[in-house]
């Protein structure tokens, strides 16, 4: 397992505030505010990216990332994530890159490193795997006993969570909405807060069974795979995550001071860790 460290961002506040008001309304940032694009290798026909979201977030929680990607050439696809529980999730992940001709490069946020994980299993076109604050579950494990014994998540959910019931659920199962305390103090604390606040009231719940079912595969096994470790992430801890990343002898990038929304707070390391997968998976070709 390699690690680097990222230099810490420089943007000031205004500039962090733009960038993620681009998120939340689903544009991109000016190009004045965006980060150089990292270089992408030279090659015949560059992958596809696909990103998955995690718990509490949405396929706009990438538009750093997918601005800067589109910029440097690559076709990105980001992926909604059903949250519906693992087992369908990543059976509805893998029907979707079914569709995509070509090789592929495949990022997953929190719980969604669980669905990528699994929904990448058996796939030949899937060449890279990119971790960004993402559990990495082995066969048997679930996503919510890999957030570490210092997890803000290891608290009763009495305090973290409104439960909500949903039409046709499983006996028992409930969808989950992070109260707003826990989400600006703990899910995203590097973020203004008012933009961490528009974040918590757009938030898309998960289901209870999503992250208590267990995984059926483990496709960082056989797929190269990276890692992005925000330092200051409360919700799936550093050294959990480490930890998930030697066992996968991922290549590992920490982000000082990067929180469990790494990807919106610091867009540019997260690309430069996608960009690297990319071009490894060009060379690998």
């Amino acid at each position: 397992m390699k690690t680097f460290r990222s230099a810490p961002m420089l943007a000031s506040m205004a500039t962090v505030l733009a960038v993620s008001l681009g998120v939340i309304g689903g544009a991109t940032a000016p190009a004045t505010v965006a980060a150089p694009v990292p270089s992408a290798a030279a090659c015949a026909a560059k992958p596809t990216v696909v990103l998955v979201h995690g718990a509490w977030a949405g396929t706009s929680s990438w538009n750093g990332e997918v601005e800067r990607l589109q910029r440097a050439g690559y076709t990105v696809r980001a992926f909604a994530n059903p949250l519906r529980g693992l087992t369908s999730d990543a059976a509805d992940l893998a029907a979707f890159l079914d569709t995509i001709d070509g090789p592929i490069v495949l990022a997953g946020h929190s719980y969604g490193g669980s669905v990528i994980t699994n929904g990448a299993a058996g796939n030949a076109n899937v060449k890279q795997l990119v971790y960004v604050d993402a559990a990495a579950p082995a066969v048997g494990e679930n996503t919510g006993q890999l957030s570490g014994k210092t997890s803000a998540l290891s608290a009763q959910p009495g305090t973290l969570y409104d439960q909500v019931p949903y039409a046709g659920a499983p006996a028992g199962d409930v969808e989950l909405y992070l109260k707003q305390p826990v989400f600006l103090q703990s899910f995203g604390p590097d973020l203004p807060k008012p933009v961490a606040t528009m974040l918590w009231a757009g938030q898309r719940p998960a289901t209870m069974r999503a992250f208590t079912t267990p995984s059926k595969a483990a496709a960082w096994k056989t797929i190269p795979s990276w890692y992005v470790i925000g330092t200051a992430d409360k919700i799936i801890t550093p050294e959990s995550q480490q930890a998930m990343a030697k066992r996968a002898n991922a290549k590992v990038l920490e982000v000082p001071g990067g929180s469990h929304l790494t990807l919106i707070s610091h867009p540019e390391p997260v690309t430069g860790q996608i960009v690297a997968a990319a071009n490894q998976a060009c060379q690998s070709r």
